[in-house]
């Protein structure tokens, strides 16, 4: 009994060095485990509340459009050119971001089959709107999460 929970507790430290190893060198500021888990939360909840946008060419057009969000970024992006110009946009438009180890991951999290670059959470959906309940929710979640992350990043810059 004990031996087969640690055969898959070290199957799941294998993913997890695996996932490490093909991490971009540009990967910063990226989330550690908690942040990353609470971040993967929010995604979700903001994928069940069409508050989400959705790869790389959606995303920087609704930063161009002037659109205010939380932007998460996969860190095992191949080829890295793909996604360099994100961070950058993100900066001049003043929007947090955060890069978070596996784009398998982040598209599981987005409800969604196929791997995902990146994702901006809005605060409010784009068409419609959510309940007042559960857009507070939404809001509470997207307020600690973008808290953390800029706290992160100012730690790093």
């Amino acid at each position: 009994m004990g031996s087969d929970s640690e055969a898959e507790k070290s199957v799941q430290k294998e993913k997890e060095k695996k996932k490490m190893l093909a991490l971009a060198p540009i990967a910063k500021p990226l989330a550690g485990k908690k942040l990353c888990k609470r971040t993967l939360k929010l995604v979700r909840r903001a994928a069940e509340h069409k508050c989400l946008k959705r790869g790389v060419k959606e995303v920087v057009k609704s930063i161009r459009r002037g659109n205010k969000g939380l932007c998460v970024i996969a860190g095992n992006i191949s080829p890295i050119d793909v996604i360099t110009h994100v961070p950058i946009l993100c900066e001049e438009s003043e929007i947090p971001y955060i890069y978070v180890p596996s784009k398998e991951d982040l598209a599981n999290a987005g409800a969604t089959k196929r791997p995902t670059c990146c994702v901006l959470v809005l605060t409010k959906p784009a068409k419609g709107e959510l309940e007042k309940g559960e857009q507070e929710k939404l809001k509470s979640d997207y307020d600690q999460v973008a808290s953390e992350v800029t706290e992160l990043t100012a730690s790093l810059f």
